[in-house]
């Protein structure tokens, strides 16, 4: 199947929502930001062999890459617009790229963002690259800097499922509630997107969950000049994984990335406001520290001891520290 047959017969289809002039098929896609809006984009990445495992089901790598985009999305408080794709494929495969297609249009569609372009390229290994675009009110952008001394952090969903479910496929688990549950977490993120825009009016700084609580929370904490204290027993953790890894819980809730859920500063004063509207979406929302003038961020327990020796989270291009 050649480049442009590809493009006609897996993703010509795709839908085209609000503000799309000219979409897929032209060199450029022609896009109308609404009056009043800012424009939002973020890129993802993900590579077979370091963020899916080789043989990983197409649908399962569409939930993935969109998912872990439309994410950045909602960190920003932003509104899912559109999407642009960039696929390196070691071969044009229909077996492997209609179902992937479809999979991507089908979920493009539950987040509200059109795929209105792309690129398609032959390489050694599969990569797939989605540059999102969102629209957000004029100077609403939700930013990692804003958090001040006495913010509250607040994290949504429950942390440590996804590398639960990493877990799962790296160390072969026969099928069961708790072992589906945190492989539909690994598989299937769920961007966090309306819990982030009602939220909005009382935000201060936020960022989503990739590299790891503890790791994106420094980020928050550069971005801030501020410092924070997390009480570890507070970090929320499902029952799929104390049930079925109680000895790491608590280390991969803080450590272990690829959640995708939200980190919020919240001024004390607003904390029951977000709940409540966190409550009202049926979303987790969990009080787990907070912000303070001085620099570092530290880790303790229920009587206040700190917690040493953990793992920060994950980067690329080092070891886990």
């Amino acid at each position: 199947m050649g480049e442009f047959e590809l493009i006609r017969r897996c993703f010509m289809q795709a839908a085209q929502g609000p503000g799309v002039v000219t979409g897929i098929g032209d060199d450029c896609a022609v896009l109308q930001v609404p009056d009043g809006q800012q424009l939002v984009v973020s890129i993802d990445t993900l590579v077979e062999g370091v963020h899916f495992l080789p043989g990983t089901a197409p649908e399962q790598v569409a939930w993935r890459l969109l998912g872990a985009a439309v994410s950045d999305l909602a960190a920003a408080a932003a509104t899912p617009a559109w999407l642009t794709l960039a696929l390196t494929l070691p071969q044009a495969d229909p077996v492997w790229l209609e179902p992937f297609a479809a999979a991507l249009a089908t979920r493009a569609r539950e987040l509200g963002i059109s795929l209105v372009g792309g690129d398609t390229t032959r390489g050694p290994c599969l990569t797939l690259s989605a540059q999102v675009h969102g629209w957000v009110p004029a100077g609403q952008a939700l930013l990692r800097s804003g958090a001040r001394a006495g913010d509250r952090i607040l994290v949504s969903g429950t942390l440590g499922d996804s590398r639960g479910g990493l877990e799962t496929l790296l160390q072969p688990t026969p099928s069961n509630r708790n072992v589906d549950w945190l492989q539909q977490r690994f598989y299937r993120p769920e961007p966090r997107v309306e819990l982030a825009r009602q939220l909005r009016p009382w935000l201060q700084a936020g960022l989503d969950i990739s590299d790891g609580l503890l790791a994106d929370l420094q980020h928050v904490l550069d971005a801030s000049a501020a410092g924070a204290v997390v009480e570890r027993d507070q970090v929320p953790c499902s029952a799929a994984l104390l049930n079925s890894y109680p000895q790491q819980a608590q280390e991969w809730a803080l450590s272990g990335g690829e959640d995708f859920e939200l980190c919020l500063a919240v001024a004390p004063a607003d904390v029951a406001a977000c709940m409540a509207v966190a409550e009202r979406l049926g979303v987790a929302l969990t009080d787990i520290g907070r912000f303070c003038a001085e620099p570092g961020l530290t880790v303790v327990t229920a009587d206040g001891c700190p917690v040493d020796g953990l793992a920060r989270g994950y980067d690329h291009f080092k070891e886990s520290t």
